[in-house]
C-alpha cells in the first residue's frame, strides 16, 4: 500500500487526468440506464471510489509542516461519505434489480440513514462547524477571527524574547533610578548571552523551529458548551444544520411510504430545505448588521450556503413535478430543435441523458 501511495503522489497529474478520462468514458457505456444493467453502473462506482481514494492519498501527502502523523486516521469521515456517494447509485440499481421498483426504497432508506449517522458524527467531531459539500470536504477554517494583540489605546504592545530572569524583574518600577539600573543590567545580560551563542547553534535552532512547528492543541467543545458560548444564534445554527442533514432521510422515508407520484414527500422536503436555509440566512444577515465577532461564518461556509440554494434546482427534476411539468417542457424543446442539424442531435442526446438520470434517485437527491 505504501508503494502505491508513493506512486500516486509522484504521478498526481497523470492519475488525475486518467481518472477524468475514465469517468467521462463511463457515460458512453451501452445501456447505462437500463433497469437490468448492473455492469456499467458497477464500473462507474468502482472508478469513482478509486478516484476518491487517489485524491485522498494526494491531499494527505506529508510536507515539512505536516508529517505522517496527519494520516493517523485511516478512514476519515469525509472519505467515508464520499465513498458512500460513489456506491449509492450501484446500491439503488442492484436493489431495483433484486427487489423491484417499490421495495428498492427500503435499501435507499438504509443508505441515507447511514449517511445521516456519519454526518452527525462529522458535525460533532468538527466542533459543530458547518458541513461543506455535505461533509465530504473538511471544514478547516476558523469561523471566528483571532483575538487582536494586547494593546494600550491604539498602540500595539511589542512582545520581546524574555530570559529566565524577566519575570523577577517585572516588579521593578522603570521610572525610578533603581528600576532603570536593573533594566539596563537585564538587557546587557540578554545581549551578552545572544552574542556568546555560536552562529551554527542559532542556525540549527531556526531550522528546527521551521521543520518542527509547535503543535496546536484543538479542543472540541461539547454541544452544551457550544450553545452556552454561541447563545441563541448558536442554537439556530445547530437546528438549521441538523435539518440539512436529516432532509434526505425524511424525503426517502416519505417516498417509501407514499410513492413517487405523491406530492406530499416533495412538499415536505422543500419545506425542510426552505426552513433550514432560512434559519442560516437569518444568522448571516444578523452578522452583517451587527458586526458581531462572537459568531461568524467563514468564506467557505458562506459559499456552502450559496451551493445549497443552487441545489433547489433539483426539485424541478424530482417526481411528481418532473412528470407533470419538466418532462413536457423538455420534450417540446426537443421537437423544436430537432430539425437543426447539429444542435438538434446534441439536444436530443442531452435530453435523453436528463430523462435517464431522472429515473435514479441518487442522481437527483442532492445529498
Amino acid at each position: 500500500m505504501e508503494a502505491y501511495k508513493i506512486w500516486v503522489r509522484r504521478n498526481r497529474d497523470y492519475v488525475r487526468q486518467l481518472s477524468s478520462l475514465a469517468s467521462g468514458m463511463t457515460w458512453l457505456l451501452p445501456e447505462r440506464f437500463a433497469a437490468s444493467e448492473i455492469g456499467p453502473e458497477a464500473v462507474s462506482s468502482i472508478l469513482g471510489m478509486v478516484t476518491t481514494v487517489n485524491e485522498h492519498i494526494i491531499e494527505t501527502a506529508p510536507t515539512p509542516a505536516r508529517t505522517s502523523s496527519a494520516e493517523t486516521s485511516f478512514l476519515p469521515l469525509s472519505l467515508c461519505l464520499t465513498l458512500l456517494r460513489d456506491l449509492e447509485t450501484l446500491i439503488e440499481v442492484v436493489a431495483e434489480q433484486l427487489y423491484g421498483e417499490d421495495k428498492k426504497w427500503n435499501l435507499i432508506v438504509l443508505t441515507e440513514a447511514a449517511k445521516v449517522c456519519v454526518r452527525l458524527a462529522a458535525f460533532r467531531n468538527t466542533g459543530y462547524k458547518m458541513l461543506l459539500q455535505g461533509g465530504e470536504t473538511e471544514n478547516l477554517e476558523d469561523s471566528d477571527d483571532s483575538s487582536p494583540p494586547e494593546s494600550m489605546g491604539h498602540l500595539t504592545k511589542p512582545i520581546r524574547n524574555q530570559g529566565p530572569g524577566a519575570n523577577h524583574l517585572q516588579g521593578w518600577n522603570s521610572w525610578n533610578l533603581e528600576g532603570r539600573a536593573m533594566s539596563a543590567l537585564s538587557n546587557f545580560g540578554q545581549n551578552a548571552r545572544t552574542v556568546s551563542e555560536p552562529t551554527w547553534l542559532r542556525r540549527v535552532q531556526q531550522q528546527q523551529a521551521i521543520l518542527q512547528p509547535p503543535t496546536k492543541v484543538i479542543t472540541k467543545p461539547s454541544l452544551s458548551t457550544f450553545l452556552s458560548e454561541k447563545g441563541t444564534r448558536g442554537g439556530l445554527f445547530v437546528t438549521g444544520e441538523i435539518m440539512f442533514i436529516l432532509r434526505p432521510l425524511i424525503y426517502v422515508f416519505l417516498v417509501r411510504k407514499y410513492g413517487t407520484r405523491s406530492w406530499f414527500p416533495w412538499f415536505i422536503s422543500l419545506a425542510v430545505d426552505l426552513m433550514g436555509n432560512s434559519i442560516l440566512s437569518v444568522i448571516t444577515m444578523s452578522q452583517d448588521s451587527r458586526k458581531d465577532q462572537h459568531f461568524q461564518f467563514s468564506k467557505s461556509e458562506k459559499d456552502e450556503l450559496k451551493r445549497r440554494k443552487l441545489l433547489w434546482v433539483l426539485y424541478l427534476m424530482r417526481d411528481p413535478f418532473f412528470s407533470e411539468y419538466t418532462r413536457r417542457r423538455l420534450e417540446s424543446t426537443q421537437k423544436i430543435v430537432k430539425p437543426v442539424p447539429v444542435v438538434g442531435f446534441f439536444a436530443e442526446k442531452l435530453i435523453e441523458l436528463l430523462i435517464g438520470a431522472q429515473t435514479r434517485y441518487t442522481y437527483m437527491s442532492g445529498s
